[in-house]
């Protein structure tokens, strides 16, 4: 019997600009206090902004909240990589 792949649900909640809460988040790619960048299961997404981080991770849950100033939000379906071609977690866990 073939095993379905269940496709998580992307959804982004935004309070005041300054928490937020992510979810179907595949990989963490990069981020800084100025840009965070998420592979997402609706494509690359940016978040820019001041004072950004990154408050709560959890990739098996597919979810990742976020803190601090936010000005954009901006979704592509690239599939670029950060520097070295991997994504920020397999690179500090290899």
């Amino acid at each position: 019997m073939e095993e379905k792949q269940h496709k998580a649900v992307h959804r982004l909640q935004l309070t005041d600009r300054r928490e937020g809460s992510i979810t179907g988040v595949k990989d963490v790619q990069s981020f800084d206090e100025k840009e965070i960048s998420l592979v997402t299961e609706a494509g690359i997404l940016l978040v820019k902004g001041e004072e950004l981080h990154v408050t709560r991770l959890d990739l098996e849950k597919q979810e990742v909240d976020i803190g601090g100033k936010v000005d954009s939000l901006l979704y592509s379906q690239g599939t670029t990589k950060a520097k070295g071609g991997e994504g920020v977690l397999k690179r500090l866990f290899q």
